[in-house]
């Protein structure tokens, strides 16, 4: 959709700025916000501002990007770039499972070697000044068997909540279908909750993670309570199910690595919960791909976001992992979010934009946009009556929710929305908060 350049480069720099706090990354303490203050002077920044509030940002196509960049840039004593560019903790190699002949050859080369919990991974620590691409090659050579990768950074997927006009109205939202379906357990890997947010007041919360206490995270509150929040006029799609949320950036420069995925997912097993969502997106990991298979092959319906980086993009993980449930965003008109990933990936799509979900601080509400958003209502409606995992329970709620999916013929699948659209009774409209 072409704007004029000047728009285009105010928005840009106004939704960079305001991405880490979505993300629920450390404060970045950028620049690009003040300079831009200094630049165009206040007037036109507030101009700016209320431009964006009521637009819907119809494309998040390079989000991620700069996101990336930002993290490379401001966290360089931590984190550095794979060959692919990609973030990575700095001076860390993952393995599992790994033989003894592979750990031979990692301590033969000073690295020492940590992990090895629950969840079985190992986080080899190179010495400094050592190349990491190379020592990998060496690794996977010595042990062909093992699996062997970078400790890589994994982002949401969706813009930053943005805020709603003063609200005026005191309608209440009615009970959704299903809402009353019985006590159940969804899980959610992501960043923080604000725990004393009113969607929260009745909510049974279970946390994981981040030993010197909570860190709320714009992004995380909002995924959270489309999941298992409610008000008076807001819902999640499971507000009766019990959520276990386990935070994996807790403010560090290396949140969000494959490594807290990987132990956050055992914690998630071993809580025995079925339905997990993860609106995360990043590359492929060998370590992380090995995690996800045992998971799904012993029953957990694991959910996760496409991504926002176009159709054409190549696929982000671990929505393009087999067997993971990747979730595509639409619009109230039930269209595919032109951002929005394309593929054999997309099993199913809900709303991803035109909604509102709870936000830290002042207003409490704000709309959201991206697959983010998306998938925790799947996750949260796949929770539903759902028991311990098991293969035989998750394929029969993946065909449940298959039967009451709407826009695609019984059976058909698209690579647009997979096979159907899900959850559009739970996209509260910005409208009715004016």
């Amino acid at each position: 959709m072409p704007i004029k350049p000047l728009i285009t480069a105010l928005a840009c720099a106004l939704v960079t700025c305001s991405a880490h706090a979505q993300l629920r990354l450390p404060p970045l303490q950028l620049p690009q916000l003040p300079q831009l203050q200094d630049q165009l002077g206040s007037p036109l920044l507030r101009g700016g501002q209320r431009l964006l509030d009521r637009s819907d940002l119809g494309d998040l196509r390079g989000l991620r990007l700069k996101q990336v960049g930002d993290l490379l840039k401001w966290h360089r004593d931590v984190l550095e770039a794979d060959p692919r560019g990609e973030p990575v903790v700095r001076r860390q190699i993952l393995a599992w499972p790994a033989s003894p002949q592979g750990l031979d050859m990692a301590r033969a080369d000073g690295l020492a070697v940590t992990g090895g919990g629950a969840d079985g991974v190992l986080v080899l620590h190179l010495p400094a000044g050592a190349d990491m691409a190379a020592t990998l090659e060496r690794l996977r050579a010595a042990d062909p068997e093992g699996a062997y990768d970078y400790n890589h950074i994994y982002t949401g997927s969706g813009a930053a909540p943005r805020e709603l006009a003063p609200s005026t109205g005191t309608d209440s939202v009615p009970a959704a279908p299903g809402a009353a379906a019985g006590a159940s357990r969804v899980g959610l890997v992501d960043s923080g909750i604000e725990r004393g947010h009113e969607v929260f007041a009745d909510a049974a919360i279970v946390r994981w993670g981040c030993d010197d206490g909570p860190h709320p995270s714009a992004h995380g509150t909002a995924v959270a309570a489309l999941m298992v929040g409610r008000s008076a006029r807001f819902q999640g799609a499971a507000p009766q199910a019990t959520l276990y949320a386990a935070d994996i950036y807790c403010d560090s420069g290396s949140g969000g690595s494959a490594a807290r995925i990987a132990a956050a997912l055992d914690w998630l097993a071993r809580e025995q919960v079925a339905a997990i969502n993860l609106s995360l997106v990043g590359p492929p990991n060998q370590i992380l791909e090995r995690v996800v298979r045992n998971m799904v092959q012993r029953g957990h319906l694991l959910v996760a976001a496409v991504g926002n980086d176009g159709p054409a993009a190549p696929p982000l993980y671990p929505a393009s992992y087999p067997g993971v449930i990747g979730v595509s965003g639409v619009d109230r008109q039930g269209r595919p979010l032109p951002e929005a990933a394309r593929g054999p990936q997309v099993m199913f799509a809900a709303p991803g934009s035109q909604m509102v979900s709870a936000a830290i601080g002042a207003p409490p509400y704000r709309t959201v946009r991206g697959t983010s958003f998306a998938a925790p209502l799947v996750a949260a409606l796949l929770s539903r009556g759902l028991g311990p995992p098991a293969p035989h329970t998750a394929k029969a709620a993946i065909a449940r929710l298959a039967e009451s999916a709407t826009g695609m013929a019984a059976g058909a699948r698209s690579n647009d929305i997979g096979y159907g659209v899900l959850g559009t009774a739970f996209r509260t409209d910005p409208a009715s908060f004016r």
